[in-house]
């Protein structure tokens, strides 16, 4: 099985060479599933349901979130009724929505959403003692499975993938909008890498217009952080999957640009 990981998407640029990555994935990578991280697809904080269906008819199986998911308030009531969005599985029990989700088909995949705690704003239970959880919940229910850890210490992410080796398919971080080269697998067949970037504008300071966010460490004054516009790119990584024994085989990135293609 392919299945293609996509990094925070950005904004309405990021939203729109989603939608063009996706139709790459698709057909020529031959990806089976596509999961991305929508957090900031509002604008830079938070998603929208209106985003969230825009993102879907893209062509995401499934959307995760992070430290943005309440930001837009809209979003509480679409969580609690969408099996497939997802905000991060640790948040305090009784919020709203689930942080991990089955998908349909001949090969079903058990996506698990957890959030960070190191140098993270949200309050959030453990990450190593959620994943247990959800592992022990959802056993014999689908060999293959993947974990996006939405996160800021690379510490924590790698912990994390050492954790979950040989008991999960791929575990995948998100958040600090930049890609890291450390993809590969982990004993027992665990695929991962620490960060799998952005899909949105990189000629930025993360997605931001560069300007203003100078201007904040210059200055130590408040300021807004507008989406910048240029270098849009999406980037993500494809890993490939033993359907039967949820064993992955490899991982690679793959960086689709608005102006140049794959």
């Amino acid at each position: 099985m392919r299945i293609v990981v996509c990094g925070d998407i950005v904004g309405s640029p990021g939203r729109r060479v989603f939608g063009q990555a996706a139709q790459y994935f698709r057909t020529k990578l031959r990806a089976d599933l596509v999961v991305a991280n929508g957090e900031n697809a509002a604008g830079g904080r938070g998603i929208t349901p209106a985003l969230a269906d825009e993102l879907f008819t893209a062509g995401a199986d499934v959307i995760t979130l992070g430290d943005h998911t309440w930001d837009q308030k809209e979003i509480v009531s679409y969580l609690a009724e969408s099996p497939r969005l997802l905000r991060p599985a640790n948040f305090p029990g009784g919020v709203p929505g689930r942080g991990w989700c089955v998908t349909a088909g001949d090969h079903p995949v058990l996506i698990i959403n957890l959030i960070g705690r190191v140098f993270m704003a949200p309050v959030a239970d453990c990450p190593f003692r959620k994943a247990d959880e959800i592992l022990g919940s959802e056993a014999g229910r689908t060999a293959i499975r993947i974990v996006d850890f939405h996160a800021e210490a690379t510490s924590e992410k790698k912990a994390l993938g050492y954790y979950l080796a040989g008991r999960v398919s791929a575990v995948v971080g998100s958040h600090t909008h930049v890609a890291t080269a450390d993809e590969g697998i982990l004993p027992g067949g665990t695929a991962f890498v620490t960060d799998v970037g952005m899909t949105g504008p990189h000629d930025s300071v993360l997605g931001r217009d560069r300007e203003s966010v100078l201007q904040k460490f210059l200055s130590g004054m408040p300021a807004r952080f507008k989406v910048a516009s240029c270098g849009v790119a999406c980037e993500a990584v494809l890993i490939e999957v033993d359907s039967d024994t949820g064993r992955a085989r490899d991982i690679r990135r793959v960086r689709w640009t608005e102006d140049g293609g794959a």
